[in-house]
């Protein structure tokens, strides 16, 4: 087998992933669903006012994805046991969203699951301040608020302009974000909880009657 043979077998052999992933910190996510008074709500955490990131804002369960996790899908029960203060048998019918890469180098794995057993949740004060629930119907009639977020590219000072067409006059290529807002009585649900919240609301939108 000559060089070129042993290069395409390698190629071939080699399951494609997203360039630089290794360097990517990974989060995996739940989006819960409960039923309560007879239709599905969607149950959210607000973060406990002691955390170093992030306190009193509205998430839903997750973390980050452990070496002794099994896959994503492991993780994201886990983290949400761990945080509503359940066992993992209640977590049921746990199935992938879209997974997302964020600007800011991370990748992020959400899932939707039932939690079978509302009253056994026990939320886990070092992490979770309170949980509420909202409908699915609201946010089925409700359209989130979008505003777009624009990154400016600033490169180190170093930068070899001297060698790239253009040089300190290059004409970066502009990015930017959006941020949605969802506003439910008194509270905000922004952010990557919104982006997820409107991607599983327009999934289920496409259930045929």
């Amino acid at each position: 087998m000559d060089e070129l043979e042993n290069i395409v077998e390698h190629l071939n052999n080699r399951p494609p992933s997203i360039l630089g992933n290794d360097k990517f910190h990974k989060f995996a996510i739940l989006l819960p669903l409960v039923k309560k008074d007879g239709e599905y709500h969607i149950l959210f955490e607000v973060r406990s006012h002691d955390m170093r990131r992030q306190p009193g804002e509205i998430c839903f369960p997750g973390g980050r994805i452990e070496p002794g996790d099994r896959d994503a899908r492991s993780a994201a029960i886990r983290e949400t046991s761990e945080e509503l203060g359940i066992s993992t048998e209640e977590i049921v019918n746990v199935s992938p969203l879209d997974y997302m890469v964020s600007p800011f180098g991370t990748m992020i794995f959400p899932f939707a699951g039932m939690i079978s057993k509302v009253e056994s949740i026990k939320p886990n004060p070092s992490e979770v301040a309170e949980v509420f629930t909202v409908p699915v119907s609201f946010f089925q009639k409700s359209k989130p608020d979008v505003y777009d977020v624009h990154f400016r590219i600033e490169p180190d000072v170093d930068f070899p302009f001297d060698m790239i067409i253009g040089g300190e006059n290059y004409n970066w290529q502009s990015r930017k974000m959006e941020e949605y807002f969802y506003y439910y009585e008194e509270r905000v649900i922004w952010g990557l909880t919104a982006r997820i919240l409107a991607h599983f609301i327009e999934i289920i939108g496409e259930i045929k009657d």
